[in-house]
């Protein structure tokens, strides 16, 4: 029996007894898969998806940061992109190392293809910068931030915390253990693994990667572009409170359809996203060739849609050109009206504050 104020050890294994695959949510199933695939062959479309992927990635560690209440302008985080070690923001330098999580549980995955605990421990370890791992401390509660009274106490002592990460585990990589649609699974691995809550601390940031290796991991993206995060926060409350409903009473059916209809509403706004991006970077390409003729490389035009900021090392870093000509193209860049610069320190720095304006719709 659930008692708040007691640890949840008897937390059942997945998967749950109840009907999954009720008419609304096998409606919205075919619809989010439908959005997913879309987003997916549109991305493998793109010349270079990797530049793309540093500025969406980006937006979507920021968003998942918020709602831990870790909070960064947009300004802040997209100077600390080229600050390296010198950056004093230590939020933007979360979401950076949260940036770092999502890329490096997306190279471990490719080793196997399998979302073991391990990984989870390593993907939490690089967006807190710790060496922890399981929690063994006793006592933790989960609290209302609005009056402090606890909503949650999860599974206790670190046996048992690992025996149910096993089982998850197993959940997540054995398909002979459910036939249940991929995005239906995807929203019982992320109450679940919220549920035990391993960590003493990265759980939430955790969960969000979680859900989008899983989606790579099923084939459902190629890359991780998805802004999940967005909708979390703009329904955060419902977020909270489906989760506590699946806890108390059951109530599988409202939680998942919440998560499915999430995915849907994200593959749509990232689909937008991206191609708002692509549009803009169409009309710099034909702007700054024009302008630029022989010396014109499109290659500079795709770093500066992979860098909100950029100053003259990145184009020396990437061979576009050497120190002086990188500095008179920038200007002359900035002259057409691309870009933007801005003295920090010694640096001269230059915000493509036109796709800056759209990450930030």
């Amino acid at each position: 029996m659930f008692n708040k104020n007691k640890p949840f050890n008897e937390l059942p294994d997945l998967p749950p007894k109840n009907n999954l695959e009720t008419p609304a949510i096998f409606k919205s199933v075919i619809k989010a898969n439908k959005l997913l695939a879309e987003l997916k062959g549109f991305c493998q479309t793109l010349p270079h998806p990797e530049l793309l992927l540093n500025t969406i990635v980006l937006q979507e560690s920021k968003e998942s940061n918020a709602i831990e209440n870790i909070v960064t302008t947009q300004d802040e985080l997209y100077k600390a992109t080229l600050m390296g070690n010198d950056i004093k923001n230590q939020s933007s330098k979360e979401v950076l190392q949260y940036r770092e999580a999502m890329y490096w549980g997306k190279e471990q995955l490719k080793k196997n293809n399998l979302i073991t605990t391990n990984l989870l421990i390593g993907v939490m370890q690089r967006l807190r910068n710790s060496s922890e791992g399981i929690r063994k401390n006793t006592g933790t509660k989960l609290a209302n931030p609005a009056n402090n009274i606890i909503i949650y106490t999860p599974p206790e002592g670190e046996q048992i915390i690992r025996d149910k990460l096993s089982k998850l585990e197993l959940f997540i990589n054995d398909e002979s253990m459910s036939e249940l649609d991929p995005l239906i699974k995807m929203a019982l691995i992320h109450y679940q693994f919220e549920a035990i809550h391993p960590f003493s601390d990265g759980n939430g940031r955790t969960g969000r990667i979680l859900n989008v290796l899983y989606l790579l991991q099923q084939e459902l993206l190629g890359l991780p572009v998805l802004y999940l995060s967005r909708y979390i926060i703009e329904n955060k409350s419902d977020y909270y409170r489906l989760l506590k409903e699946v806890t108390e009473t059951g109530n599988w059916e409202n939680w998942v359809s919440f998560v499915i209809n999430g995915v849907a509403s994200t593959s749509e706004m990232t689909l937008v996203k991206i191609k708002d991006i692509l549009e803009l970077k169409s009309k710099a390409y034909y702007s700054i060739r024009n302008e630029f003729k022989k010396g014109f490389s499109k290659e500079l035009v795709d770093l500066l849609f992979s860098y909100p900021y950029i100053k003259i090392s990145i184009l020396e870093q990437y061979n576009i050109a050497k120190r002086q000509t990188a500095s008179e193209y920038l200007k002359k860049i900035a002259e057409l009206g691309w870009l933007h610069p801005i003295k920090i320190g010694r640096d001269i720095y230059y915000s493509n504050y036109k796709l800056i304006d759209v990450l930030s719709r």
